[in-house]
């Protein structure tokens, strides 16, 4: 069996691949757990040397990264530049801490000696979507190589060129043979991938949905897993806030990748006595994106990475403007070629409406007002989701206070919310369980092994 992948810009096929068949998807978990035998025992510094040279490559030849996301899912090239260096800083930050984290930590004890040995477990099997194609596959990889484990990756199918890169740049710069593998397969074959003896651990980032479904293949064979899942994170704007900062941070938080991002801001929360202003510079703001050709620099907004995306997107927002949300900007798909949705502003939402409910996984922005801080964070907590947040408020004793108050994996104060190889990252609910980036992304897929000496 085959597939295609199609330009979302152009609409035009770009290539087809084959998938694995199931005596070669065999035969890479062979060789992948065997190439673990040999990397678990690598030295620090060549783990380490790996990472280095995987981003210095990341860095001379971005340009080459970049356009490839860029032809396979949209993303504006500007944008994709900074995914591939962003990868690169993941691998660098690996590189220089990893070996620090993963030292004995001894434990006061009354016995003789106690300490927790941090030991590699295998091979990790991570099955990741097509938004941040490079980002996304690197953020656990760095980690999980330089912990002594091996990866295998099935990547979404649209950004299969982006995968097999990956897998190209990897094996070029490796002293191990298949320490990292692309599985080109389709999704009727994840669970069995997942219970094979030899896939010890599982990441996933995709839809709750989905989530769910991984989840249940890795709790009937005992798997550990991380879930980075869905978000519809609330952005509480106050009365005091800098609006200028804020307007800025919104638009750039709402819009980037098309609004294609688990992490994006979803729910714009308003206290009214800066409601009207807001509203007013947002719209302006709006009013001067750049929609277009991803490969130009100056566009902000390319196309949404599938056909069937657009349909979803405005299936929302009508559903939302027929319960009573103000469409102010956009709404529809745009003419010609590509799959474009308008960005679109709508107003006045309230809580019973789809785009406030759901993930809106597109360049919709949709604002609701609130009376105060108590209200803003009742509204903010009206999710099944909790990836992340942010508040903008001058009165940072407050933002604290209310920063307690908000059901989330992570909240920023007077900025836009966004992932950091340094902090951890990962939500609560239906955003998943786990975290990546960190050392705490680190310790998710490594044995806390126990040791005691009398």
């Amino acid at each position: 069996m085959s597939f295609i992948t199609v330009n979302p810009y152009t609409e035009q096929k770009i290539k087809s691949y084959d998938f694995l068949t199931k005596e070669k998807l065999d035969a890479a978990i062979i060789e992948n757990h065997m190439a673990f035998k040999h990397w678990k025992e690598a030295e620090f510094s060549v783990r380490s040397k790996l990472l280095n040279d995987i981003a210095s490559s990341l860095e001379n030849d971005v340009e080459e990264h970049a356009r490839l996301i860029t032809i396979e899912m949209g993303k504006p090239i500007k944008e994709a530049r900074g995914e591939v260096l962003k990868s690169a800083w993941a691998c660098r930050y690996y590189a220089d801490n990893a070996k620090s984290f993963l030292q004995n930590e001894i434990i006061d004890t009354d016995h003789k000696k106690s300490f927790i040995s941090f030991e590699p477990l295998g091979s990790i099997f991570g099955i990741m979507p097509w938004n941040f194609p490079y980002w996304q596959v690197f953020r656990y990889v760095a980690p999980s190589i330089m912990a002594g484990n091996v990866c295998l990756l099935k990547h979404a199918l649209n950004v299969t060129g982006c995968a097999f890169k990956i897998e190209e740049l990897i094996k070029s710069k490796t002293p191990v043979d298949n320490v990292f593998k692309t599985l080109i397969i389709n999704n009727d074959d994840i669970a069995d991938v997942i219970a094979d003896d030899r896939i010890k651990a599982v990441t996933f980032t995709g839809s709750d949905y989905a989530g769910s479904i991984v989840a249940k293949h890795a709790g009937e064979n005992i798997k550990k897993t991380v879930l980075e899942l869905g978000g519809s994170d609330p952005f509480i704007v106050l009365n005091d806030a800098d609006i200028d900062r804020c307007v800025k941070s919104a638009i750039a938080s709402r819009f980037l990748n098309a609004g294609q991002s688990c992490i994006a801001a979803k729910r714009f929360i308003v206290e009214d006595g800066i409601y009207n202003e807001f509203v007013d510079k947002i719209k302006y703001e709006m009013n001067s994106l750049v929609v277009g050709d991803p490969q130009n620099f100056e566009t902000k907004i390319g196309p949404l990475a599938k056909e069937q995306f657009v349909d979803e997107i405005d299936s929302l927002v009508q559903s939302s403007i027929s319960k009573g949300a103000r469409l102010l900007i956009g709404g529809g798909k745009t003419a010609g070629a590509g799959f474009f949705y308008k960005p679109t502003l709508l107003i006045d939402v309230t809580e019973n409406m789809d785009v406030f409910s759901n993930e809106t996984f597109g360049p919709v922005l949709c604002i609701s007002k609130v009376s105060n801080s108590d209200e803003a964070i009742r509204l903010a907590n009206q999710s099944c989701y909790g990836l992340s947040s942010s508040i903008w408020t001058q009165d940072r004793k407050l933002a604290q206070s209310l920063s307690l108050k908000i059901n989330s994996g992570a909240v920023f104060i007077n900025s836009m919310s966004k992932s950091d190889p340094r902090l951890p990252f990962g939500g609560i609910n239906k955003s998943g369980f786990g975290r990546e980036l960190s050392k705490y992304g680190l310790y998710e897929f490594v044995n806390k092994k126990t040791v005691v000496i009398n």
